[in-house]
């Protein structure tokens, strides 16, 4: 990092050392400090962009980026608070075409039929640890949001109580939640529970990766509080996703406007070898049980 210059009218702070030139010499201290990139970030959303200077220094070879783009390229993720609808429609992403559609099914399909024949024992294993346990259910049931807003039954291996909302109603699980069976906390570290959505993958209702589906309960309070939450709903769900492997689990408001940075960023920039990557980092994440709660 080279420096601040910073706009006339311009708020916040900057260490006088961290100011490197004005506006009017931008194209020769760019030079001078062998600036490679230019982000423009400006403080206030009224500011007006220097498109003079600025443009200069683009012909000069500089590359010019908006604060946004800049943010989504160092971070992985999106910086919603500074994004207006007119950024979705010309940004470039959201290009999930239906060939692609095609494709990402037929890698899903491959996927769940395989995990599913490989897990078949540790399946079995799992559904009689469970009865031994605790009373109830070897299988957890729960609506969920899907593509499209579209509900749908979640199936999940069932590592709580049998009664564990009958008091409290839809609530996040929380770090050491003592609603979760001794069986449970072992399998929610190990990812273990989550192997029956393979046959909502199967069903067409999720796919192996994409944004987490979340509670209806959920789901309209945050839309109401959280910027383009609803755009998570493009794309199916996954049992895996962009924002599990680079986020711990989520159990609050602040929680899901973070993951929904991953999550846009996913359905921006999705592509197959994408997929992969994060399918890759998924088996890491479960090797070494992070996250689970």
């Amino acid at each position: 990092f080279a420096g601040f210059i910073r706009l006339e009218g311009e708020g916040g702070t900057v260490a006088a050392e961290r100011l490197v030139g004005d506006l009017g010499t931008l194209v020769e201290t760019a030079r001078r400090l062998r600036v490679s990139k230019i982000v423009v970030a400006l403080t206030e959303r009224r500011g007006v962009l220097p498109v003079r200077e600025v443009l200069r220094c683009r012909l000069a070879g500089i590359r010019v980026m908006d604060a946004v783009s800049f943010y989504e390229q160092v971070t992985g993720k999106l910086m919603i608070e500074n994004i207006n609808p007119s950024w979705f429609i010309f940004s470039d992403g959201f290009r999930l075409t239906p060939a692609m559609r095609v494709a990402k099914r037929g890698l899903d399909v491959v996927l769940a039929l395989v995990g599913l024949v490989l897990a078949l024992p540790l399946m079995l294993l799992t559904a009689l640890a469970i009865k031994i346990d605790s009373p109830g259910p070897v299988l957890f049931r729960q609506v969920r949001t899907g593509e499209g807003e579209r509900p749908f039954t979640l199936y999940k291996f069932r590592s709580m109580r049998q009664d564990a909302e009958q008091a409290t109603g839809a609530v996040w699980a929380q770090t050491n939640d003592p609603r979760v069976t001794r069986l449970g906390r072992f399998m929610r570290k190990s990812r273990i529970d989550e192997i029956p959505q393979l046959i909502n993958v199967i069903k067409g209702e999720m796919s192996f990766v994409g944004p987490r589906p979340e509670r209806p309960e959920f789901v309209g309070r945050l839309t109401q509080k959280i910027p383009y939450y609803s755009n998570r709903h493009y794309v199916k769900p996954g049992v895996t996703g962009w924002a599990q492997i680079r986020y711990p689990y989520g159990a609050s408001e602040e929680d899901a406007l973070e993951k929904l940075r991953y999550d846009l960023y996913y359905t921006k920039n999705y592509s197959l070898g994408l997929d992969l990557a994060i399918i890759a980092s998924t088996f890491r994440v479960v090797l070494f049980g992070r996250g689970g709660r």
